[in-house]
């Protein structure tokens, strides 16, 4: 896990190199644009930090609401029904955190919350157990106190749904800064706003120009 959340920094400089190539094109697939259906989770490898130890769950709920408020998509209670998976991670205030993982911080129960206008459903709180195949394996393990190596911004990714371990591919999108969670703009759900709508409008001028 350590190792895994160390080389998310570099990850992100070669996302960025990418995008900044082919701002001109269209980032997001069709399949992916016509998704009606996501599922918002906490990343697996995700620990909470011990000084907010609610702050993932925190996070998690603030995308939620601004999907909701967006409209755009329905939100799902399984990866099996999503076309798409968001998983997200609060950025640690510094680079090594003491964190907590497990317990019931990660398996809160489901639950019915009215939010402007809208009411989410049977939402699953916390990780589902099936996004990765490692996922159940530490399930019953516990609270469990340790220090975790992570990037100081927010991470937001997105990943095709409507299979069992959606979160074993590549993501499709992702964007990372700091505080890009926080309410209320919630700026990591704008930045996929602005990249659905520009992949949009680049599909259309691409199909105009077939004969």
């Amino acid at each position: 896990m350590l190792r895994r959340s160390a080389l998310f920094p570099f990850a992100f400089l070669l996302v960025l190199s990418a995008n900044a190539k082919e701002k001109d094109k269209a980032i997001l697939s069709a399949d992916v644009l016509k998704a009606e259906t996501v599922l918002v989770v906490i990343m697996p490898a995700a620990g909470e930090p011990l000084a907010d130890p609610t702050s993932n769950r925190k996070a998690q709920e603030e995308v939620e609401k601004a999907l909701m408020k967006w409209g755009r998509f329905r939100l799902a209670t399984e990866s099996l029904t999503a076309d798409l998976v968001i998983a997200v991670r609060k950025g640690t205030k510094q680079a090594v955190t003491p964190v907590i993982s497990g317990g019931p911080v990660d398996t809160c129960p489901v639950i019915l919350e009215p939010t402007g206008g809208s009411t989410r459903v049977g939402a699953q709180r916390g990780r589902p157990p099936d996004l990765t195949q490692s996922g159940s394996s530490t399930k019953d393990a516990g609270p469990r106190v340790g220090a975790e190596v992570g990037p100081t911004e927010d991470t937001f990714e997105v990943y095709r749904g409507r299979t069992l371990y959606p979160l074993e591919s590549s993501p499709v999108w992702r964007y990372m800064a700091k505080d890009s969670l926080n309410p209320p703009a919630v700026q990591a759900v704008e930045e996929f706003r602005k990249v659905i709508a520009a992949s949009m409008k680049a599909q259309g001028q691409k199909q105009q120009k077939q004969p």
